[in-house]
């Protein structure tokens, strides 16, 4: 059976309520589990006591029972101190989009375009005044 440690969602409507649970993976999101670990509560201030509550010694359990965390329960592992912090990799999050890289582009090309052809604008209409003056 493959154990998860993750969050079970309660509350009511826009009102987001989470109990930490350790529950076999094939189960629903707010299904049957094994057991309650603790409780995580979104709307409080990140640095309040009561947003995170677990019962460290039974996560450990189940940790060492072969439990896998979801990556919200692993974060908040991380910084309760249990779980050593892992390397997180997301080479997409800094890439734009498909329309910021248009309009950087853009913006490159109207910076670099006056700065190399103003000059030459400026020197041929002047040559062209020129011209029409002599004729």
């Amino acid at each position: 059976m493959a154990m998860k440690i993750r969050l079970a969602r309660g509350g009511s409507k826009k009102r987001p309520h989470y109990a930490i649970v350790a529950a076999d993976s094939r189960m629903p999101r707010d299904g049957r589990f094994i057991e309650k670990l603790g409780t995580y509560n979104p709307l409080l201030a990140k640095d309040n006591e009561e947003r995170v509550k677990m019962n460290i010694e039974r996560v450990q359990y189940w940790l060492d029972q072969g439990a896998q965390p979801s990556d919200r329960i692993a974060r908040m592992l991380e910084a309760a101190g249990v779980r050593e912090k892992t390397e997180r990799n997301n080479p997409n999050k800094a890439v734009p989009g498909k329309k910021a890289a248009e309009r950087a582009e853009e913006k490159a090309a109207k910076a670099a375009a006056p700065a190399v052809e103003a000059p030459a604008e400026d020197a041929a209409p002047a040559e062209e005044a020129v011209e029409e003056v002599a004729e």
